[in-house]
């Protein structure tokens, strides 16, 4: 495991904001072994109680460019007038290593990785519908309704992203949503080591298996519905 040859998965995982992901990202850490975060680098000021080096890396507009020059980015994109990236350093580190990559990005982030990446497992995290994604944002911040209207305007944008994911997993009950996210990546491990299963690790696949894309078009269809305007016809193509 230790040999620079070792090829790390790459677990992508995105998902609007207000879905939990960071909660969920935090908790897969502490139960997964082996698998290493890569921290963003941002060009905004730190909010409230970041810190440099846990949040984020908090760097100058003209230091992240010339990062952009040297090529040192896997992907970055510009957002809201700052940018955001993903180092190309930690995918190194992670093969030195012999530990997996664990990215938490946007989806247009994720697009530029799964370009470059074509064998990342990527997983986007979704609230079970609107009303609860409403109910989320509200509790972590005092946002006008306009600009609570302008962040559901972004997440039914980016939800409509979920046919470029391998995985889908619906963040209901926290609890549930941490095992689920555990056994996709267990079960990527698994499936890609080629060796023969166990009966537990059998089950963990099996568990897996239920958040793949081609087995959650019902479940995204009933969320999409509930993003729609009333009388609308927004939402994505289930076809």
């Amino acid at each position: 495991m230790n040999s620079p040859a070792y090829t790390p998965v790459v677990y992508i995982i995105s998902a609007p904001s207000g879905s939990g992901k960071s909660t969920l990202v935090n908790e897969l850490l502490k139960k997964v072994s082996n698998l290493e975060f890569s921290i963003s680098f941002t060009t905004r000021a730190p909010r409230g109680s970041e810190i440099n080096g846990r949040q984020y890396y908090f760097i100058s507009r003209p230091e992240f460019e010339k990062m952009i020059r040297d090529g040192d980015f896997l992907e970055y994109a510009e957002v809201f007038g700052n940018y955001y990236g993903t180092a190309r350093r930690f995918l190194r580190e992670a093969e030195q290593k012999g530990r997996d990559l664990l990215l938490d990005i946007d989806v247009q982030g994720a697009a530029q990785i799964q370009q470059k990446l074509p064998d990342s497992c990527s997983i986007f995290i979704l609230p079970p519908d609107r009303k609860t994604l409403e109910e989320r944002l509200r509790k972590r911040s005092e946002d006008s309704d306009e600009v609570m209207g302008r962040r559901l305007d972004t997440a039914t944008r980016e939800i409509e992203n979920y046919e470029r994911y391998n995985y889908i997993l619906v963040n209901d009950q926290l609890e549930d949503s941490i095992k689920l996210l555990r056994a996709i990546v267990r079960g990527e491990r698994l499936l890609r080591a080629g060796q023969p299963l166990s009966e537990e690790e059998a089950k963990n696949v099996a568990i897996a298996e239920r958040c793949r894309l081609e087995n959650m078009r019902g479940r995204i269809k009933r969320i999409l519905d509930s993003f729609k305007p009333p009388g609308g016809s927004g939402g994505g193509s289930l076809t």
